[in-house]
């Protein structure tokens, strides 16, 4: 990661004018300001904005001709190198705006997106799945080529009958092509899942519970992760600063160990080729104890992104799994007012760490159980789930036995009656 800054520090940002049409289905101006916030996160700098409101497209260039002369003209002024549009383009109107604006590179949201889970995946899974949304999002785009790609070809030549043209027959190779990398990735995927879920059941056997970190990219997750386990988790202040899920110990007030697991962020209108390739990922979500939803104290528009969380959540069978609201970053100045009733936290400074992590021990109570026992030296073998699966406190070898104060969880409660202290 320290390579990747040192990089976007030496080279200047790419110049990008951002293009958006307000159909009044979204927040325009909130939807523009996380487009800028992407582009920074691909190190481009938005130096203009050209939006234009109307209830329907117009057909193949999306917005207005005036519209499109007036960000040819901006971009010439300006000196922007590409245009981003605030939505997803078919090939043909990638094509043809490109056109209007004088043979400016396009690209929409979804690519932008897309590239930078491309340029910031690390673990060989994270490439794997950002390359396959990558295709399934350009394959149905290659339709879009295919008219010029056919015209290049032509028929010619005195034979009789029709001629496919090589454009055409490039454009069926590349299909083909696209649909057997496709279905290699996807079985490659597949069986680094299996060995996930094995994984996961492993770790389920250790009793250990999983305590997951989610929310909106850039409200500090890796940063609160580091507070309260130390740090090693890349951080920085942009959206999708880490991709890959990180997994670390942490020990509650109480004693009892959790694994701490930081996930990937969202972003509102994630794609859905995104969201369907990194589904193992965010489906750590789903295998937890306690969701702990991470909003950002000092944005305004926190509680829609944590509406955002919800709605990813709401899609991985997680509705049963208790969640925990933190609202971190507090000590902004513009951070939420405080309130008895919201838990607020800084990564940064530490404040509220202590009261999350005891939320965390109540949430987790019923699960766990603190004991004194002394076992009978034939019966060592008894110790193992507090041992293995809870967390041994006091230990002292006696005369007529093992005593042990400790933690086990309460499916283990059973393994010690009768050697009760």
């Amino acid at each position: 990661m320290s390579e990747l800054y040192d990089i976007l520090v030496e080279t200047p940002p790419t110049k990008v004018i951002l293009l958006a049409l307000d159909q009044g289905l979204w927040d325009c101006e909130r939807s523009l300001a996380e487009l800028s916030a992407l582009c920074e996160a691909n190190h481009m700098e938005a130096v203009a904005e050209v939006t234009q409101k109307r209830q329907t497209p117009e057909t193949g260039i999306v917005l207005g001709s005036g519209k499109l002369e007036e960000a040819h003209l901006a971009a010439e002024e300006l000196g922007a190198q590409c245009a981003v549009f605030d939505g997803e383009l078919t090939g043909s109107q990638i094509r043809n705006i490109s056109t209007a604006l004088g043979g400016l590179e396009v690209i929409d949201r979804t690519m932008l997106i897309l590239e930078i889970f491309r340029s910031r995946a690390v673990t060989n899974e994270g490439k794997l799945q950002t390359e396959l949304a990558l295709l399934r999002y350009r394959l149905p785009r290659l339709q879009g080529m295919g008219e010029s790609l056919s015209r290049q070809g032509g028929g010619g030549g005195g034979g009789g009958g029709a001629r496919r043209g090589a454009g055409e027959t490039k454009l069926e190779l590349d299909r083909r092509h696209v649909h057997a990398r496709i279905d290699a990735l996807a079985e490659k995927l597949a069986e680094m899942e299996k060995r996930r879920g094995e994984s996961r059941k492993a770790r389920a056997k250790t009793g250990m519970p999983v305590v997951s970190l989610v929310g909106y990219t850039n409200v500090g997750k890796s940063s609160l992760m580091n507070a309260l386990c130390g740090p090693s988790v890349a951080e920085a202040d942009m959206l999708f600063a880490t991709l890959d899920p990180t997994s670390r110990k942490l020990v509650l007030p109480s004693g009892m160990a959790v694994l701490l697991v930081d996930t990937v962020g969202f972003v509102s209108r994630l794609p859905h080729n995104l969201v369907e390739a990194f589904k193992s990922t965010l489906e750590e979500a789903a295998w937890s104890d306690v969701i702990v939803r991470v909003a950002d104290a000092g944005d305004e528009q926190r509680e829609e992104q944590l509406a955002v969380t919800d709605e990813v959540l709401d899609g991985l069978d997680c509705a049963d799994i208790p969640r925990l609201t933190v609202y971190n970053k507090c000590d902004k100045p513009n951070a939420l007012n405080f309130d008895p009733d919201i838990l607020l936290t800084s990564a940064k400074t530490g404040y509220g760490l202590d009261k999350l992590l005891q939320k965390l021990d109540g949430i987790l109570s019923d699960r766990v159980h603190t004991l004194k026992v002394l076992l009978p030296y034939d019966k060592l073998g008894l110790a193992a789930p507090m041992r293995e699966r809870g967390s041994v406190q006091v230990e002292e070898y006696r005369e007529d036995g093992l005593y042990l104060e400790g933690i086990v969880k309460t499916e283990d409660l059973h393994c010690f009656e009768g050697y009760l202290v």
